[in-house]
């Protein structure tokens, strides 16, 4: 199931870059009045008419698979079997306690102070 969640993934990244080109590199329908005087930009690659056939048959085309690929990612991703909690899907390791031995503790005397050694104030 991941292998298929990472391809899907990867087609509707290169289905997005091509979308975008695409819908880029046609013109608006304001493009035409530009052509009435003089500027030339009906003369396309694709000629006047075969630019706007071809391309908007083509994004239609990637938009489908796109939507497709989306719907496809959503359907995985919902029926995928997770953890009720969040806190369950980590994996708990034991933790190990500090032993501290009797040379880590400097020595108390019988009173319960350590005299000057301390640098905290005195408790009264």
């Amino acid at each position: 199931m991941e292998n298929l969640n990472s391809i899907l993934l990867v087609i509707q990244v290169l289905l997005s870059i091509s979308l975008i080109v695409l819908i880029l590199l046609q013109h608006g329908k304001g493009a035409d009045a530009g052509a009435a005087f003089g500027s030339g930009a009906s003369a396309t690659i694709f000629g006047a008419r075969g630019s706007g056939n071809f391309l908007s048959r083509s994004t239609t085309i990637l938009a489908i698979l796109f939507f497709i690929v989306c719907l496809s990612l959503a359907y995985l991703s919902s029926n995928r079997e997770a953890p009720d909690s969040v806190t369950g899907s980590v994996v708990s390791q034991p933790v190990e306690e500090p032993v501290i031995g009797d040379g880590d503790l400097p020595p108390i005397d019988a009173a319960g102070d350590n005299g000057s050694q301390s640098d905290l104030p005195p408790v009264d």
